[in-house]
């Protein structure tokens, strides 16, 4: 298990992470303070405690807008999943429907050279 120290708003804390995650952490930490002090800044001085409630809520609602924006897209992906079997159906429909014309066709122009090369010779006889 990992440690890292972290500085929020000029306090130390000490906080275990994942093997690995450390770096992760530090980031996250650094966008907390980042926030604590655009709220100081916009606010001033109105306690930690508020400060640090503003900036959850602030994380809260980035949170909730981007689990929606998530569900958005799945729905998304889904009808166009949809869509993209649909479009399949329809094109081997299509391409089952062009293989039998071709065949209708192949058909009739077998049976119109059955026609032409059984068909008495009509014309000028040579001799």
């Amino acid at each position: 298990m990992g440690q890292v120290n972290v500085t929020i708003s000029g306090r130390q804390y000490r906080m275990a992470c994942e093997d690995g995650q450390e770096e992760h952490l530090r980031g996250l930490a650094q966008d907390i303070d980042a926030r604590l002090t655009q709220l100081r800044k916009a606010f001033g001085e109105i306690g930690d405690q508020r400060l640090t409630m503003m900036a959850a809520i602030m994380v809260a609602d980035e949170l909730h807008e981007a689990n929606r924006t998530v569900g958005a897209l799945k729905a998304d992906l889904a009808a166009l999943r949809e869509a993209r079997v649909a479009a399949a159906a329809e094109a081997e429909a299509q391409e089952r429907a062009a293989a039998a014309a071709l065949h209708g066709a192949a058909q009739r122009i077998e049976r119109l050279a059955r026609s032409i090369a059984t068909a008495p010779q009509d014309g000028p006889g040579l001799g």
